[in-house]
């Protein structure tokens, strides 16, 4: 792994630059119905993800059931709701995740999910998943992060509302905790996100400052915003999906429905094949399109021993002739044969042993 192009691997998935890793969120879209869970999972195989991945955890492990005011939502989506209620709409069950990794595997998908506390770790431990996200607001939870670290496994790290202090910290446990293979996640933690608020351009400063690959998690309603991030150097994309929008839930809001992430998918892949890699001259296709180039022809018909001027010898579309560089030495010598118009001038049709003295 190079600064210039860091890279991970997660179940035998190299992730940097050329390809974008697309993960698909469930989170809450499931609505409580596994079957609903499972059809998520087979449409994010057939929009082209490369991993679906869930999220772990339980009312109890994310907050206490308390009506007091700090437990109140203010000012998102889900205003005036309790968290402890909140969490108990949106939790995925842990008795689904099982038959959940096995219909991932089933259709090709890696199987993964962001644990909220060390319990969850130590359920997704026995699960075996190849890989851990951070959610963004665990950012901050430095005893979670030192437990994620110790599994040894790759990390995908959410950034959303992180100072560079914050993100340095939470690189500097996970790495000490034994923490690899990491991936930071440019994000904004809004839901949905406005696209003038994710500030893409971060995306070059994080990979140099940490080395790592770097991605972004996106909750914009707009695919352009991924797109674009590919073209920013993002190498993984990270979307939630649901089966339709007009099923409501506390994700909905700011999911792709199938088509809309099929569409995404498609469009990031094409960003990163356009991007390439530096290349100057011609390539493979451009090779049939060098004859389209200008070079010089003899315009009208000259004779032998007659001066080429600007009316018989012009630079010209095809380019068989000789190159327009060569315009200004060959005015002034002298034909050293017969050639008729059209004819692409070579130098075999020059005598340049003799210059037009008029």
């Amino acid at each position: 792994m190079s600064a210039l192009d860091p890279v991970i691997e997660i179940a035998g998935r190299r992730i940097g630059s050329g390809y974008p890793y697309v993960i698909a969120e469930m989170s809450a879209n499931h609505a409580h119905d596994l079957s609903r869970a499972c059809a998520i999972v087979r449409a994010a195989k057939d929009a082209g993800a490369d991993a679906i991945k869930l999220q772990t955890y339980t009312p109890d492990t994310m907050t206490i059931d308390s009506p007091a005011a700090p437990f109140v939502i203010q000012g998102t989506p889900w205003h005036g709701r309790r968290l402890y209620e909140l969490y108990g709409d949106a939790h995925t069950p842990w008795e689904w995740h099982e038959p959940l990794r096995r219909e991932a595997e089933k259709v090709g998908l890696h199987f993964f999910s962001t644990p909220f506390d060390t319990t969850a770790v130590d359920f997704l431990e026995r699960l075996g998943v190849p890989a851990y996200k951070i959610a963004s607001f665990e950012l901050v939870d430095i005893p979670l992060l030192r437990r994620v670290g110790r599994t040894g496994k790759p990390v995908i790290l959410s950034t959303g509302m992180g100072t560079l202090d914050e993100i340095a910290e939470g690189v500097s446990v996970l790495r000490s905790g034994g923490c690899d293979a990491l991936a930071l996640l440019k994000c904004t933690s809004a839901y949905p996100a406005a696209p003038d608020e994710m500030h893409l351009a971060t995306i070059a400063d994080m990979r140099s400052r940490f080395g790592v690959p770097v991605g972004v998690s996106d909750h914009t309603m707009d695919i352009a915003v991924p797109v674009s991030a590919v073209a920013c150097g993002a190498c993984i994309v990270e979307k939630h999906l649901t089966i339709s929008r007009s099923e409501p839930g506390p994700d909905s809001a700011f999911s792709l429905e199938p088509d809309e992430f099929k569409a995404m998918v498609d469009a990031v892949r094409a960003a990163a094949r356009a991007l390439g890699s530096v290349h100057y001259g011609p390539t493979a296709r451009e090779e049939g399109s060098l004859v389209f180039r200008r070079s010089l022809f003899v315009v009208r018909d000259v004779a032998r021993g007659e001066a080429f001027t600007a009316d018989n010898v012009r630079c010209i579309r095809p380019g068989f002739g000789l190159h327009s560089r060569h315009l200004e030495e060959v005015i002034g010598c002298r034909a050293a044969c017969d050639i008729p118009a059209g004819s692409p001038l070579g130098w075999a049709h020059v005598d340049r042993s003799v210059a037009h003295a008029g």
